[in-house]
């Protein structure tokens, strides 16, 4: 399975699909300023349709992009 129709992606993955580097991502994912990760045993993952959806609303902040959705972890 290719990257670009996985559902799940890694912290690399995911910095890539959006753009930044990995530690960059990992940056905006420790001050909440990405999706939250789902957590598959010791691996963390976000899901690619929260990240598409994230971007399409302008990369708001984890609470205002669940807020949004209406949605909480």
């Amino acid at each position: 399975m290719t990257t670009e129709t996985s559902l799940l992606l890694s912290a690399t993955d995911a910095a890539a699909a959006v753009g930044v580097s990995r530690s960059g991502f990992w940056k905006l994912h420790a001050s909440a300023r990405v999706p939250s990760p789902v957590r598959i045993g010791r691996r963390v993952l976000w899901r690619r349709n929260d990240l598409e959806e994230w971007v399409e609303q302008g990369c708001p902040s984890r609470d205002r992009f669940e807020a949004m959705r209406g949605t909480r972890p």
